[in-house]
């Protein structure tokens, strides 16, 4: 195809401050595709889908994420680490070096729209500089008719130039790529960065300060997805915990498998329109329904082939770890009309302990559920991470902290009250290790992981006996139907109990040392939650 001939409307994006450009406007996947190919920034794998590199930057840079601090900022915005500081005088600047920079080149322009929920609604304008960046936006977000198109009017804009380098300098950044937020203008600004991932986070940050403080929705770095009876089941979990496997089942529909806000009405919706997950040793056997998912309209990132063919190695991490595909929610076969949920009743927060100590199930009351939601553990395991030779806990604040902008206990309380409302369980699952830590130990059978997961939302544990944990106070089911119950207390897979006990007053005394800079801001029920140390 070529992009000189191709038929397509434009638009002008003089507003924006982007002069003569050869604007592409509305492209289908199809010709996103196709461009790509012809263009030689990607190629046509052998299900259809389209494999490309994202160049330099294969995952987020967290230390490179900025918010503008100004009036509607200033007072809310948990500043720190996460939510680093930026001016609006330097962000002024800078939005015009790249609204320049993109002036009298082709761009690829997307009109689309986040939050399912008619209510909640917000209309975005993606300006990528390559046509792979606009298929992934094509993707990941919510897709208006095209009758919808004429009265369009955006209120947020995404704006995305891998190619543009800032010079930290002049410009204020820490290194030449930058993600950065501006609540007054309604711009997500990204450049010196192709990872796609930027500019889904970008708004889902957005979405995470605008939904709770002018919505009064909670919103949720989580997938969800719905029963025959219409019950909603809510799952919270850090990367590699299960979370988009978990919620791709067989007998419930998808909502949807990564953001999502709950409402003062009581609905769950998706914040998006496709899925975003990860594909390292993917199978069809272990995830039928993201491998049946990568066929023509995806988008697979940073793959490698087999040789001298175009069959992905899912194996092969030689590029990264974080090997990705991207897609419409319609390429799965059983999700939800709509992509709304109704009436929650059970929320999973995953973890995959890799030190071996949390049970397999267990059940929360609202004060342990607040606690280990700001918590937000999981731990990596030896060997991901130059350096890391055993087990190291990761904690990241509500299950995603690096999207954010509000201190997290702000999250948790809201959760807490619409999980005490709504009659809602809570149950903690580690989809990590049993009879020990990584090295000794076994990572728990997915199999039984679904079992437990079923068990609980079909009511089978309401009447079993429980047992609390001798540290962390969380009540384990001594029977769980299709699992055997010598599994569901952790202890008595170890080969030594004793170091069992040991090892988790260790675990105990990481969450305590990570909850210390939440104590002053948490209530009493949150701080009632702690695990026991002595």
């Amino acid at each position: 195809m070529d992009t000189n001939t191709l038929f397509t409307q434009s638009i002008s994006l003089s507003e924006l401050g982007i002069e003569n450009a050869k604007v592409h406007y509305q492209l289908s996947a199809d010709e996103l595709h196709a461009i790509t190919v012809q263009s030689g920034q990607g190629v046509e794998n052998s299900t259809g889908a389209l494999a490309i590199n994202t160049g330099e930057f294969t995952g987020r840079s967290p230390q490179d994420r900025f918010i503008v601090k100004d009036s509607i900022t200033e007072d809310k915005v948990w500043w720190g680490n996460v939510n680093i500081p930026f001016s609006s005088e330097a962000f002024e600047k800078l939005y015009n070096k790249v609204t320049q920079f993109l002036s009298n080149k082709e761009v690829f322009v997307r009109d689309a729209y986040v939050c399912a929920d008619p209510n909640y609604r917000l209309n975005v304008r993606v300006v990528t500089e390559t046509a792979w960046s606009n298929l992934f936006c094509y993707n990941m977000f919510l897709r208006p008719e095209d009758s919808e198109l004429a009265n369009f009017t955006p209120e947020w804009t995404v704006i995305c130039a891998p190619s543009f380098m800032a010079d930290p300098a002049v410009d204020g950044t820490r290194q030449s790529n930058f993600a950065i937020l501006d609540f007054t203008k309604k711009v997500a600004l990204i450049g010196g960065t192709g990872y796609t991932g930027e500019m889904k986070k970008g708004i889902f940050s957005a979405l995470n300060f605008i939904l709770p403080v002018f919505e009064n929705t909670l919103p949720m770095h989580c997938s969800a997805n719905v029963g025959e009876d219409g019950d909603t089941a809510i799952f919270f979990g850090l990367s590699g915990t299960g979370k988009t496997t978990l919620s791709a089942d067989p007998d419930r529909k998808l909502i949807g498998d990564d953001e999502h806000g709950w409402t003062a009405e009581n609905t769950v919706f998706n914040f998006e329109g496709g899925c975003y997950a990860k594909v390292i040793n993917l199978s069809e056997e272990n995830e039928p329904d993201i491998f049946r998912a990568i066929k023509k309209g995806a988008l697979l990132e940073n793959v490698v082939f087999k040789a001298g063919t175009n069959e992905v190695d899912y194996d092969d991490v030689s590029i990264t770890q974080n090997t990705r595909v991207s897609y419409p929610i319609t390429h799965i076969d059983n999700i939800q009309p709509g992509s709304i949920g109704h009436n929650p009743k059970n929320i999973f927060f995953l973890t995959a302990d890799s030190f071996g100590i949390l049970p397999p199930i267990s059940k929360l009351t609202p004060g342990q559920a607040a606690y280990h939601f700001i918590s937000g553990y999981t731990a990596k395991v030896a060997g991901t991470e130059a350096g890391v030779t055993e087990p190291q806990p990761n904690f990241s604040a509500c299950f995603g902290a690096p999207f954010m902008p509000l201190h997290p206990t702000r999250y948790a309380e809201m959760l807490t009250k619409k999980m005490k409302d709504a009659d809602v369980k809570v149950w903690l699952i580690n989809t990590g290790w049993t009879g020990g830590a990584y090295g000794t130990g076994t990572r728990m059978k997915l199999k039984y992981t679904r079992a437990m997961i079923t068990a609980a939302l079909k009511g089978e544990l309401d009447n079993v006996a429980f047992e609390n944990h001798a540290v962390f106070g969380i009540a384990k089911p001594q029977s769980c139907p299709n699992v055997p119950s010598e599994i569901l207390n952790p202890r008595n897979t170890w080969e030594d109990p004793e170091l069992y006990d040991k090892k988790a007053i260790e675990l105990a005394q990481k969450f305590k040392a990570n909850f210390a800079k939440f104590e002053e801001f948490a209530n009493a029920e949150i701080l009632a939650g702690a695990p026991k140390t002595e």
